[in-house]
């Protein structure tokens, strides 16, 4: 459900291919004003909704957690430690008490069934879902089922929450524009320059080194952009949103996700980061705009680059892909989960 008006697509500026592009490209992006949209006002509330938010003990999860309590909401903070000292540091920064942690390790498909468990188990209804965590290894290494880290992270995961929220009533569709549950996946404008996926070998793990990291955070970002257009189009199968599906690059943050990056170039990038990419408050208010804005509960399938509308990949938006994308996920998920999972 791309908006018609909107026709832009691909990297702004060389591209993510590696290190240096992907850094000059961030910074170009800094630097760019073109169809930037003004921030949500703070006086958007969203009092009663509850809102879920993974990899929140840190980083942009843990600002958006506090913008959302902020806003009134009650806050699930899904991480894969305990980390009870993220929930507390929450509940003083927004003044909202009503802030819960809950442990899952989005690797292991066993503790995202239990996540879902617990939270059906519970009757907990999730208003705004915000699928925010994410990884980037120095190396390859395999998830608990054997596959890739970052597929399994990015993709495999959030396809199971959605999978089983759905089927479990704690994502319920409604048409009813104050309480249609909005899903926002935190993605990457680096599937914009991602090789298409490989179907025919779907899912195999992919041992990379230090050269091709970056070739493999953006194929698994682009398995996450194709996964929510198709997610918006099965959701809302007649054009009328009843789930609003959205997700969004935050731009460049100075955070830990480059924790595992090489010895030699952490005394580059780091006073880089610091100098010119956004602090993780800056950066999740294109995510607290999608969760919160009125008009973002009326649409669906909308992407954001920070704050610019912008469309997907040509290959994140087809259609066919999108369909392949769900069948065959579903066929590797059930070698792996209680229950089969929706082709």
């Amino acid at each position: 459900m791309n908006n018609p008006q909107v026709k832009e697509s691909g990297a702004n500026a060389v591209g993510h291919k590696n290190v240096v592009t992907a850094v000059a490209t961030a910074i170009f992006d800094m630097f760019s004003n073109k169809g930037q949209m003004d921030p949500l006002p703070d006086d958007v509330r969203i009092d009663g909704k509850t809102c879920l938010v993974t990899g929140a003990n840190s980083g942009l999860g843990k600002a958006v957690a506090i913008d959302l309590a902020k806003k009134g909401g009650r806050v699930i903070m899904a991480c894969r430690g305990g980390h009870p000292e993220a929930g507390e540091e929450v509940k003083l920064a927004s003044g909202n008490q009503n802030v819960e942690m809950i442990k899952v390790d989005l690797s292991d498909i066993q503790s995202v069934e239990k996540l879902c468990d617990d939270l059906r188990d519970r009757n907990v209804q999730i208003d705004i879902a915000v699928l925010n965590a994410g990884l980037m290894p120095l190396n390859a290494r395999k998830s608990p089922q054997g596959f890739e880290l970052m597929f399994a992270v990015h993709f495999l995961a959030n396809r199971l929450l959605l999978e089983r929220w759905t089927k479990d009533g704690v994502i319920r569709p409604n048409t009813d524009r104050d309480k249609t549950p909005r899903v926002i996946f935190v993605s990457s404008e680096a599937h914009q320059s991602s090789d298409p996926i490989d179907f025919n070998h779907f899912g195999e793990f992919n041992d990379y080194g230090i050269k091709e990291g970056l070739k493999y955070y953006g194929l698994s970002k682009l398995h996450l952009c194709l996964f929510a257009n198709e997610l918006s189009r099965r959701l809302n199968p007649e054009g009328e949103t009843q789930v609003a599906v959205h997700s969004l690059c935050p731009g460049p943050i100075a955070s830990n996700i480059a924790r595992e990056s090489p010895a030699y170039l952490k005394p580059i990038l780091s006073p880089i980061m610091k100098a010119f990419f956004r602090s993780p408050e800056q950066a999740a208010e294109p995510v607290i705009y999608l969760a919160c804005a009125k008009d973002m509960g009326e649409r669906s399938g909308v992407y954001l680059h920070m704050m610019r509308e912008k469309n997907t990949s040509v290959d994140a938006q087809d259609e066919s892909s999108g369909s392949l994308l769900w069948e065959k996920s579903a066929d590797l998920l059930s070698q792996h989960t209680q229950e089969p999972v929706s082709a």
